[in-house]
């Protein structure tokens, strides 16, 4: 059993609040728009960091981050992105390989929405964490945390805070 914490959309923007949230996690995952490298750096020193850099990140967030991860965790095969769309909404740079060889759980960032789906044509769960940062329009910061038993997904919870 992995309990995972996911945030995306930092924006060089991290908080204890935010930080306490993931006390209970194994691991941290990052859909993209660090931001910065510190950011990525307080994230690591807290859990072991996987991510993928987003639009707005620099050379070195770039550098370190792929646009890409795709790996198992437990049963779980899991795909990592920025600005991948969702559920019947997917963006064209991933759209072809979601269709010919879906994941199990799929988490981007990028449109700053809290949204958790299940893709019902394509078998998934698509998660998108919202933005955890303070920059962009959004009103609430938000971020998930789940577990991931075997091949289960489950005890999603998710965290609200004022921006």
């Amino acid at each position: 059993m992995t309990k995972i914490g996911v945030l995306s959309d930092t924006h060089g923007y991290i908080d204890d609040p935010l930080l306490s949230f993931f006390d209970s996690c194994d691991q941290i995952w990052h859909a993209g728009d660090f931001g910065s490298m510190e950011v990525a750096d307080i994230l690591a020193a807290k859990k072991p960091l996987t991510g993928v850099h987003g639009n707005i990140d620099d050379y070195f967030v770039r550098k370190k981050f792929p646009m890409h991860q795709r790996f198992m965790c437990e049963e779980v095969d899991v795909w990592i992105t920025h600005a991948g769309g969702y559920p019947g909404h997917y963006a064209p740079p991933v759209y072809h390989e979601i269709h010919e060889h879906p994941p199990k759980l799929f988490i981007c960032g990028h449109s700053h929405i809290l949204k958790v789906m299940n893709d019902k044509k394509l078998g998934l769960l698509h998660i998108n964490p919202g933005a955890a940062g303070i920059s962009g329009q959004h009103l609430t910061r938000t971020a998930v945390r789940f577990v991931i038993d075997g091949d289960q997904i489950k005890d999603l919870e998710y965290i609200e805070l004022k921006k």
